[in-house]
């Protein structure tokens, strides 16, 4: 018997909305279902996680998931939720962009097995690029209402708002484009399910009601609930701007901090959807947490498992010997392990100087490392003081009056980390 999909989405928090014998439907065999993804970036972000994670568990419980790149809807843009369209992608950077998405997915989804439910990766494109205007509105536009189409919130909104520019026509046909994809899918992989988030209800019932309408079918929606967060701030979002999946766009350790700094009633929802513990562990790590929340037992299993998730174990002990240089004990060989983004990362917002690499080479003197040379400190008189008391460090080690950095203290061949007392952090950055 397999697994009950709808189930075990329902404990974990992930069902917003489900057409009615949904799970009916899915536990009479093996269904296809698919999750659309906005390809305008050659890396997912985390607000995309929980599509894959709901493709992810679709797999696992036997059916067979398909993710589809919208190469077309993402040269036009969809209302939903948005207060401004999209810009327009060229065809080779759709490409580009796909076959990134497609490396990533296949971390969480098994592209590649022979299994008869092996995700597969599609583009709306491929089937909507030939589509003539005149064809479009003569095989699917003549099957949906213009009340229809009306009563969807998405364009209620949209049309209600206070913005001055309303709602193209390109915008307003978005959801028919979505609603196609699942037609196209529903006759050529008899796929029967769409899922996405919860402000995709619109466009997704549309596609029901044009399978209903055209295919003479019946198909299935399901969306999972917008992800927040309990202080009213965006979920993925960070005054960097967004959490990508991506190592070159956002450091496995800055990844990795950023679900270590969850809230503690954020770690109790996030846990339970971003990540495959079953139900008796996540509610042993709850009531852990609970007895202690000091320990953040359940921000460090989250950050653990959504970090090798989607780097790697040894990128997840990368970052956490990261966090450990600033909030543990570390020595100056754990600093030169750090490559260069992950060293800026850790350390951002500290106060940088520069010095000359010649400096270096003939060894830059305490005095000039802390104050002549770098204006750290105010004068030499108070850089003579703090390394008389024993308070500063060079890479994480105490140094004397006496101590000269060379190129063998360099991180990276660029930085040297000083330190005065426990929390003052300084960087030199050799030129």
């Amino acid at each position: 018997m397999a697994k009950n999909f709808v189930e075990e989405l329902t404990w974990r928090g992930m069902i917003h909305d489900a057409m009615p014998g949904t799970e009916e439907h899915l536990m009479e065999g093996m269904r296809a279902a698919y999750v659309g993804i906005d390809p305008t970036a050659d890396s997912l972000h985390i607000g995309h996680l929980v599509g894959v994670m709901m493709l992810k568990h679709f797999q696992e419980c036997g059916h067979k998931p398909y993710a589809l790149v919208g190469g077309a809807t993402g040269m036009i843009g969809d209302p939903s939720g948005k207060s401004n369209e999209r810009n327009l992608l060229d065809e080779e950077t759709l490409r580009h962009n796909q076959d990134a998405i497609r490396e990533q997915l296949s971390r969480f989804l098994d592209f590649d097995s022979d299994a008869p439910n092996a995700a597969k990766l599609v583009n709306n494109y491929d089937w909507m690029k030939n589509f003539s205007f005149l064809s479009f509105i003569r095989d699917v536009g003549k099957h949906i209402t213009v009340n229809y189409m009306m009563s969807k919130d998405s364009v209620k909104k949209r049309l209600s708002s206070e913005s001055a520019e309303g709602m193209s026509f390109t915008e307003f046909t978005y959801q028919l484009v979505q609603g196609y994809d699942f037609l196209h899918l529903y006759r050529d992989a008899d796929c029967t399910l769409q899922m996405g988030g919860s402000d995709q209800w619109g466009n997704i019932t549309t596609g029901t009601e044009l399978i209903r309408r055209i295919g003479g079918g019946k198909a299935y929606a399901m969306t999972c609930p917008l992800i927040t967060k309990a202080d009213g701030t965006k979920f993925g979002k960070t005054a960097g701007g967004n959490i990508w999946l991506d190592a070159e766009r956002t450091s496995p350790y800055k990844f990795y901090q950023y679900w270590l700094n969850t809230s503690d009633e954020d770690a109790e929802k996030y846990i339970k959807i971003f990540t495959f513990l079953g139900k008796e562990e996540i509610e042993a790590l709850i009531a852990e947490h609970k007895e202690a929340p000091h320990m953040r037992a359940l921000q460090k299993k989250l950050a653990e498992e959504v970090t090798t998730m989607v780097h790697s174990a040894d990128e997840l002990s990368k970052a956490q010997k990261a966090s450990d240089i600033l909030f543990g004990k570390s020595t100056s060989e754990d600093l030169k392990g750090l490559d260069e983004k992950t060293f800026l990362d850790v350390f951002e917002g500290v106060p940088q100087a520069e010095v000359d690499m010649a400096d270096i080479e003939a060894g830059l003197d305490m005095i000039g490392a802390l104050a002549a040379k770098t204006g750290f400190l105010d004068s030499n008189g108070a850089a003579r003081r703090e390394l008389k008391q024993n308070a500063i460090s060079v890479n994480k080690e105490k140094v004397k009056e006496e101590y000269t950095i060379t190129k063998e203290d360099l991180i990276n061949n660029k930085f040297v980390l000083l330190q005065r007392g426990k929390k003052n952090y300084y960087v030199l950055v050799v030129k």
